[in-house]
């Protein structure tokens, strides 16, 4: 899923501001739609391309589907375990070879290796199979509507209004994921708008049946949030038992040479040039899996905010360019969603800042928890534990 949803704007000509009159969520739906409608048609987009408001209708699914999401309290393990399975190596790697000339082109144009894009088209959809039944204007409406995000749905369905009234999919084609986004790798109106190439040549950009285009908006994309051409995004190592753990974490980035010299080792191969910037990221703490985390890493959070997606969809870019399989480690028992929502609890009286008590392992959470354990004098891994919350309750 394509969430770090970047805002359309003056890049694809969309208005921002709606007008005066126009209601900016909740209320009745048919009028709340005419609001969208005047401000559609104030940002120049057709009466033809606006009839197809008229079928647009509210999706409770879609607000179930908004406020549940709990995949992201699964953790890497857990997660990667089901995602990165034999299927979609055995599927990525015969259609890296199959697209081969054409994934060559795309890195040379955009500078964004083969596997990488192989990853998320194989998270996303499972290479095009399962791209989503959810009609995107009806879903997209429904969350503009609702008024927990109307700021970050409501441009997307403008954008998606003016996709259409570019004639790039007819309106039977707009099917796709609950939250609105579109094709083989599932992304947002307005980066179909944006980063959309037309890599067959038919004067289209359909990321729901061409392949080249979809490998190739994916590479322009991946470029536009700040790819690297050229350098290494994720690595598995080998860790030490007398790291200094306080270093670990995502925000923490040192050159390779100094990971080097506190005993890091690659698990496979070697490790890059030591002025290279890196970060060691544990997520399931330093009894589990640990890799070092590249500049380009960051355009996978750029792509989706959630550490497990990222570091999953990272992983499986490195297995398909040939990396061996993970090892997960001994492991240490998490929390359970319940746990974590206690430990969140606990730490939010303490004075850090959470976020949402969500159960979920998030950045802020993370940080939270190496800070309590530095407190405490326990290996600052950022790994909630039993004994952690134990002690802090």
């Amino acid at each position: 899923m394509r969430f770090s949803i970047i805002l359309a704007g003056a890049a694809i000509g969309l208005s921002l501001a709606a007008p005066a009159s126009a209601q900016q969520c909740g209320g009745d739906f048919s009028a709340w739609l005419a609001g969208v409608r005047q401000e559609a048609a104030a940002a120049g987009i057709s009466e033809r391309a606006l009839s197809a408001l008229s079928g647009v209708a509210y999706d409770k699914r879609v607000i179930s589907r908004d406020r549940a999401q709990g995949v992201f309290t699964q953790s890497f393990a857990e997660f990667a375990g089901r995602m990165v399975n034999d299927h979609r190596l055995q599927n990525g790697k015969a259609l890296l070879g199959k697209y081969a000339t054409t994934f060559g082109r795309i890195e040379q144009q955009f500078g964004v290796p083969g596997p990488v894009i192989a990853s998320f088209w194989a998270l996303e959809t499972d290479f095009g199979a399962n791209q989503g039944d959810f009609d995107t204007l009806s879903a997209l409406a429904s969350l503009a509507y609702d008024c927990r995000r109307p700021e970050l749905f409501r441009p997307q369905l403008i954008a998606a209004l003016r996709l259409l009234d570019r004639g790039d999919l007819s309106r039977g084609e707009m099917v796709g994921a609950w939250a609105g986004e579109l094709g083989q790798t599932q992304i947002l109106p307005s980066d179909y708008l944006e980063s959309g190439v037309d890599y067959d040549g038919d004067g289209h950009v359909n990321l729901k049946k061409s392949v080249p285009d979809v490998l190739a908006t994916a590479g322009n994309l991946l470029r536009k949030l700040g790819w690297r051409a050229g350098e290494p995004w994720l690595q598995e190592v080998i860790v030490p038992a007398d790291l200094p753990w306080a270093e670990a974490g995502l925000y923490t980035e040192l050159p390779v040479r100094q990971w080097a010299e506190w005993g890091v080792k690659a698990r496979a191969g070697q490790l890059p040039s030591g002025s290279l910037a890196a970060s060691l990221i544990l997520p399931m703490g330093r009894n589990g899996p640990a890799f070092l985390a590249y500049p380009n890493f960051h355009v996978y959070l750029e792509w989706n905010k959630s550490l497990v997606y990222a570091t999953t969809a990272a992983y499986l870019a490195t297995r398909l360019a040939g990396a061996p399989r993970v090892n997960m480690g001994s492991g240490t028992n998490g929390l359970s969603a319940a746990q974590m929502k206690q430990l969140q609890e606990a730490l939010a009286r303490r004075g850090y800042k959470v976020g949402k008590v969500d159960g979920i392992l998030g950045a802020m959470t993370r940080d939270a928890v190496r800070s309590e354990q530095l407190r405490l004098g326990m290996p600052a891994d950022a790994w909630p534990t039993p004994e952690l919350l134990q002690k802090i309750r």
